[in-house]
């Protein structure tokens, strides 16, 4: 059964081609409504309780909250809305619009996988922090609502026990985040609830320990955790904003029962590239985490999936896939992109031009419509959850789709320093990659009005897998010709540049690289390199002994890139006894001309160093000063000795 579009001018505010939606797409797509959320809302009341309901896009976001209501007084499942209207209907372009329709359409019909979530309980438990005047006061709104302990520096003088917990110390550390925080305490000294007079405190603890859900910081001082903002469950204000400190007071009293947290973040421990024998090598996640989320854990890192808040960043910048987005799943990015391109030329469009954006950049795009010029008519918005997660490789990927250029709208939470990274890496190998950071709407509309935009690539690819694989895919569509792109440091492309007067073959790099992009040759000694492989983890450089390795940023567009190659060889050494190839002879010479003459190795055990392992034990074995030679060994006894000894006594 074809999927149906109900889509609606807005009193006739734009100009929606229905037929040549409904060719373009394939869709059901009726003449357009006047006004669906109002006079003619029975039509969508038609389509929600019609066989197959469940394909019917209703177009207009603006009343979402009105046709939900709807939808729950029928009682069927709230519909899918798309947005014509900001996005491409109400714009001061003259250009046609079908194009640009009918790809967000193909992209809002596009299939997502349910997100994951992980239930976070929170009993109530409440730790408000402050100077006496501030976190006494809030206490007394809050005692109502949640379980409240209020931790203060100094005692108080307290004319009666209060209706909540009161101790007294200094706290050390805090860790953990909504329903798991864990506090370390020192000098604690809690409330004697017994005697006459004014209640008084015990004698001071250190090293104390206590768990609570939520966290109130009206303290002056420097807040608890990196990002802050971030933290769930722990609420900062100002004490000097009395606003402030009423709003968090509010968002405190509401965080009692069981939540559901998005697990953000998709772990393959086996890939990550973070250390190998105690040496560390990659390191990228962990810089670029603001809430500090991701720790190292031997070989691999973890991430707290309750710290976690999602920005994306080390989805973006992890070398080796060990760290994926998953809400929504990298795959699913690339697809809408990938959609979007090839449905807008399809639709006969041509050189179109990507807007990535949050639900900031959503806002101002909703605001320039109706109040400036709006999107201009080949400028395709993509709105994710969070823009950090659209690193390089998607770009890339974008890019060979058939956009002309990919602009980034960053939003107030964005992580403007890894968006830059990333915008650097993409950008050395593609142009028309760039961020446009711009709170104004009008300065949006007249960034891309503006704006020039480089020629399509001349056959659109969509790549498929990883997004190293999309990467690689995605530069050779736009580089024909191949060659070698220079990269900006700490890039995750590269090749292992080599002295080889310096290296011994000792192989202690191939060990250690994480991705096998260095190997052996078990029959000669050779060093072997594949360059799509390497991860510029560093570890190799880390750990040569002879500092023999440096990194080179680049990405190699050749077909050379994709096998191994032999980086540094040497002639091996034959076994003196039986010919047999072990070792390498420079190594072999050098080690010999430095014991000649040595106490220790006179005579034939000068000759031991040229024997492979079989013939070596071999002649130490049959040698003069064998030193696996022991006494002789006793004689055993037998029953003729016992009987021999009787007699002769």
């Amino acid at each position: 059964m074809a999927k149906t579009l109900i889509t609606c001018d807005c009193l006739g505010s734009q100009s929606i081609d229905a037929d040549g939606l409904a060719k373009a797409t394939g869709l059901d797509v009726a003449p357009p409504c006047s006004a669906l959320c109002t006079k003619q809302i029975d039509i969508a009341a038609t389509a929600l309780t019609a066989e197959g309901a469940e394909d019917t896009v209703l177009c207009c976001t603006q009343e979402a909250r009105r046709f939900e209501d709807l939808a729950e007084d029928l009682g069927v499942p709230a519909p899918a809305l798309l947005d014509l209207r900001d996005r491409a209907g109400w714009s001061a372009d003259p250009a046609p619009k079908l194009a640009k329709m009918s790809a967000l359409a193909a992209e809002a019909l596009l299939p997502a996988p349910l997100g994951r979530m992980m239930d976070v309980t929170s009993h109530g438990m409440c730790l408000v922090l402050g100077a006496e005047k501030d976190a006494l006061a809030a206490a007394e709104l809050l005692k109502e609502h949640l379980a409240v302990t209020v931790l203060l520096e100094t005692a108080p003088e307290l004319a009666e026990i209060p209706g909540y917990d009161v101790i007294v110390g200094h706290l050390r550390q805090a860790t953990g985040a909504l329903g798991n925080f864990d506090m370390k305490i020192d000098g604690l000294r809690q409330l004697e609830p017994g005697g006459r007079g004014s209640p008084s405190f015990g004698a001071p603890q250190d090293g104390a320990r206590s768990q609570c859900d939520v966290i109130l910081d009206l303290r002056r001082t420097q807040p608890l955790f990196p990002a802050h903002e971030k933290r769930e469950g722990y609420l900062r204000a100002d004490p000097a904003r009395p606003a402030a400190v009423n709003a968090a007071v509010l968002a405190a009293s509401h965080l009692v029962g069981t939540f559901e947290k998005p697990l953000y973040i998709r772990a393959e421990p086996l890939l990550c590239a973070h250390s190998r024998a105690g040496q560390t090598g990659c390191t990228r996640c962990l810089d670029l985490c603001p809430t500090g989320a991701i720790t190292p854990s031997g070989d691999h890192v973890t991430i707290d999936p309750l710290i976690c808040a999602g920005c994306g960043a080390c989805s973006s910048a992890c070398p080796s896939g060990a760290v994926s987005y998953d809400a929504p799943p990298v795959d699913l990015i690339l697809r809408r992109v990938q959609t979007l391109a090839k449905a807008y030329l399809d639709a006969g469009g041509e050189a179109p031009r990507l807007l990535v954006h949050d639900a900031h950049g959503a806002e101002m795009i909703r605001l320039a419509a109706r109040h400036g010029r709006g999107l201009p008519a080949d400028v395709i918005p993509m709105e994710l959850p969070v823009i950090g997660a659209f690193g390089h490789a998607e770009a890339l990927a974008a890019r060979a789709a058939g956009f002309t250029t990919v602009t980034l709208l960053p939003g107030p939470g964005a992580d403007r320093d890894a968006l830059a990274a990333q915008t650097a890496l993409a950008s050395a190998i593609a142009q028309g990659i760039s961020v446009l950071d711009t709170s104004d709407p009008d300065a949006l509309s007249d960034a891309l009005y503006g704006a020039d935009a480089p020629a399509p690539v001349a056959t659109p690819v969509r790549p498929m897998g990883t997004r190293r694989q999309v990467a690689r895919q995605a530069a050779r569509a736009l580089h024909p010709e191949g060659g070698v792109l220079a990269l900006p440091e700490g890039a995750p492309y590269g090749a292992v540049e080599i002295d080889t007067d310096a290296c011994t073959l000792c192989l202690s790099c191939v060990s250690l690289c994480p991705s096998g992009a260095l190997g052996d040759n078990p029959d000669l000694p050779q060093l072997r390199f594949q360059e799509d492989a390497c991860l510029q983890c560093n570890l190799c450089v880390t750990v040569c002994p002879e500092d023999a390795l440096t990194l080179d940023p680049r990405l190699n567009l050749e077909a050379e890139a994709l096998n191994q190659q032999v980086i540094n060889e040497e002639e091996p050494f034959p076994c003196i006894e039986c010919g047999t190839l072990f070792g390498v002879k420079s190594t072999i010479d050098r080690i010999t001309d430095k014991l000649r003459g040595h106490a220790m190795f006179d005579g034939d055990r000068l000759r031991m160093i040229q024997m492979c392992d079989d013939c070596r034990i071999n002649a130490q074995y049959h040698g003069t000063n064998n030193p696996m030679t022991g006494p002789e060994r006793p004689r055993p006894r037998t029953t003729d000795d016992y009987l021999s000894k009787r007699r002769d006594h």
